[in-house]
């Protein structure tokens, strides 16, 4: 059976468990209970592993606060002898709108420090990742407050949706391969607001927050 680790980045603790930087742990959480099964107390994080169409997917949730996603990455690649083309990281996207997905084949970090972590320890980007748009409504010293706020009362009602979206693109990716799987997940959300997407000419905001938790 052919399977493939799922990392959901985010941050350990009750107090970050609804926060927006913990998007890749809200959609796990949502997989493993769609799925009857639980996670267990691993080296570097908690795992759940759940089968479709005969694929094995072991969801990996780390444990090392954001900034060192990379330790329970690279521990659970090689525990699990599985080539990069096998890994699939799930995180947030300051740049893009609320809801929106992006999934690519490998790519830079984009500013996350999740996943430049994930890649200085794996030395390499080719790795396929979904970004979780957040959006960037928040001015200018505030991206912390933001990225570790809770997510409103909207934005929790959009959350199943956006959870299976995100789940279906990691089945369809590992039954269908990356290219199919990118055409479906690309898809721009129901509604964007104004303020989530930046001005012509305007870069959003880069994550360059050094602490653990923000990372």
């Amino acid at each position: 059976m052919d399977s493939f680790l799922v990392a959901g980045l985010g941050n350990i603790g009750a107090e970050y468990a609804y926060t927006r930087h913990n998007m890749g742990f809200m959609v796990l959480d949502a997989w493993a209970k769609a799925s009857n099964t639980v996670f267990r107390t691993g080296r570097y994080g908690s795992i759940a592993e759940t089968t479709f169409k005969g694929r094995r997917f072991i969801l990996l949730k780390p444990s090392t606060y954001m900034n060192l996603s990379g330790k329970a990455v690279r521990y659970w690649m090689n525990e699990l002898d599985l080539p990069l083309s096998n890994l699939i990281v799930i995180s947030d996207d300051l740049n893009l709108p609320f809801g929106t997905l992006r999934m690519r084949k490998n790519g830079s970090a984009g500013g996350h420090n999740g996943l430049a972590n994930i890649t200085e320890l794996l030395g390499s980007q080719d790795y396929a990742r979904i970004r979780v748009g957040i959006g960037n409504n928040f001015s200018r010293g505030g991206q912390v407050g933001f990225v570790l706020g809770e997510l409103d009362k909207d934005e929790l009602e959009e959350m199943p949706e956006i959870c299976e979206r995100v789940i279906a693109g990691i089945k369809a990716f590992a039954t269908a391969g990356p290219d199919r799987a990118m055409n479906s997940v690309n898809t721009k959300p129901k509604k964007a607001s104004a303020v989530d997407t930046p001005k012509d000419g305007e870069a959003p905001a880069p994550d360059t927050v050094k602490p653990h938790p923000e990372g």
